[in-house]
């Protein structure tokens, strides 16, 4: 979700493959504090009940230094490698002769230094799931709802550079890294984009504010407001994007999961059959049968919706690979490991619940009272601590995140 460009929706498939990226941990401490990094710096100082009633879904936010420190993490020859990578999303825009022109990576490190000294951008998407500080920086957005979060984008631009006005179905916060950027915003009602184009562009653009972003500032913009984003120097730009399901797509994939859930016993008959006058016309007891039966298998309730939402909200992208170990521990030496170390979620898994259902990459689990405050902890945290699995009731947990771990979602923490 987490960019302008108009993709069709794909069901994702879970998949494993040669292990190819990190795993979550923090990033390095040596130029900031986790002060730095507290919630209350990264809002600018007003609370999240505030940002929340305030700003979310309604009007900008602009917070000068939200991240201090920030932007060393990536710079453009890191980023054309993550670029060059098989696992990555990649894109790369350019605007020549008044024109925009995208490609899809992933791309030859020749092509992308070759590039001219403006007026292109190279982003890529899920950088969460390539880089570990993408993965914690990621989560410091936390606050909302795990099941809007989507994923992180990087680009890089150099002077110029951009993807042209357009505007967001979803919430997005803004985070400069290095350079300097630009951003445009306009509350206009007119959201025409240009025919044709690859891009949601937007035909018309009137420039209500503007501000120049330094490294380590953040823009919040809500949902339907136009805006533009220029490079004035080299800039890096981290995006944290949040899903927004359409509609039309819920209820297509709801459909879809109803319609694999479906066993139905019997078939159409008619043993009382009678000549009708026109042998063209469809026979009323059929469409009588037809209504019967279809409106007796479309019938659902809460829990129907609750097991579709969160098989659907958790599971992967179609581009996400999960990396089984080459080889497993055992489970007792799986248990030993956590015990003192502790467990974490792979930065791909995605772990969401309702009241005692929990669901891990598409899947779901029925837990049992035991398990319930821990797993509970596992999704909120994305870590259980070491202390966690000691336990009497520690055999079936760690039975099941042995399971887990076998699959490729969590492993033992460092």
């Amino acid at each position: 979700m987490n960019n302008p460009v108009n993709n069709s929706v794909k069901r994702p498939a879970k998949k494993s493959r040669e292990k190819s990226s990190a795993v979550s941990q923090k990033p390095d401490s040596k130029s900031f504090t986790e002060a730095d990094y507290s919630l209350q710096s990264l809002l600018g100082g007003i609370s999240v009940e505030k940002f929340l009633a305030e700003y979310w879904h309604k009007k900008p936010l602009l917070v000068r230094q939200a991240l201090p420190n920030f932007g060393d993490w990536l710079d453009r020859n890191s980023l054309t490698e993550l670029a060059c990578q098989d696992n990555s999303e990649g894109r790369l825009v350019q605007f020549k002769r008044g024109h925009c022109h995208l490609e899809y990576g992933p791309f030859e490190a020749e092509e992308l230094a070759a590039l001219p000294k403006k007026n292109w951008s190279l982003l890529v998407s899920g950088v969460n799931h390539l880089l570990p500080q993408g993965d914690w920086l990621l989560h410091r957005f936390d606050f909302i709802p795990a099941a809007r979060l989507d994923d992180l984008m990087v680009s890089f631009a150099p002077p110029g550079g951009g993807v042209g006005p357009h505007f967001d179905s979803y919430d997005v916060f803004l985070i400069q890294g290095q350079g300097r950027r630009r951003w445009e915003i306009s509350a206009q009602d007119d959201l025409t984009v240009v025919e044709g184009a690859p891009l949601r562009i937007l035909s018309e653009f009137r420039v209500d504010e503007s501000w120049d972003l330094e490294p380590g500032d953040m823009l919040y913009l809500p949902p339907q407001l136009a805006h533009n984003g220029v490079a004035l120097t080299d800039c890096m730009t981290w995006s944290i994007g949040f899903r927004a399901p359409k509609a039309e797509e819920i209820v297509n994939q709801f459909l879809t999961y109803q319609q694999d859930k479906l066993e139905l016993p019997g078939m159409y008959s008619d043993p009382a059959l009678k000549r009708q006058k026109h042998v063209a016309e469809i026979p009323s007891a059929m469409l009588d049968w037809a209504d019967q039966t279809i409106r007796a298998t479309t019938r659902w309730d809460k829990s129907d919706i609750t097991d579709f939402l969160g098989r659907y909200l958790s599971e992967p992208k179609a581009h996400v690979y999960f990396d089984p170990p080459a080889r497993p521990k055992s489970l007792d030496a799986f248990s030993k490991a956590i015990r003192k170390h502790g467990v974490a979620l792979d930065s791909r898994s995605q772990m969401l619940f309702k009241d005692n259902a929990f669901f891990i990459n598409g899947e779901r689990l029925e837990a049992s009272p035991n398990l319930t405050s821990m797993l509970i902890k596992l999704a909120n945290k994305r870590y259980l601590e070491p202390g966690d699995c000691t336990h009497e009731q520690s055999q079936e947990i760690l039975t099941l995140l042995h399971l887990w771990y076998q699959a490729g979602y969590l492993f033992p923490a460092a």
